[in-house]
């Protein structure tokens, strides 16, 4: 594996990455503009109301990122 695929490969990856946690970002000003979404399957989206704190996430993003994230060391270390 050629260090100019690698490093392109980790530049799609970190790209993704940013794009994924500004829609993350997004989901509590969403929900309150749109509460059907609260309505999505939970592997999908998460919602924690309390008062007037509303947390988001979705499950399914995180365990996507912990893949990525060791793929990206088992790939570099055992390659």
């Amino acid at each position: 594996m050629s260090n100019d695929y690698m490093s392109r490969s980790i530049s799609w990856i970190g790209l993704i990455m940013i794009i994924l946690g500004g829609l993350l970002i997004l989901f509590p000003y969403l929900a309150r503009i749109i509460p059907a979404i609260e309505k999505a399957h939970p592997i999908l989206v998460y919602v924690y109301r309390n008062d007037n704190f509303i947390f988001i996430t979705s499950p399914l993003l995180i365990v996507i990122s912990v893949f990525s994230i060791l793929f990206y060391f088992l790939s570099r270390y055992f390659s």
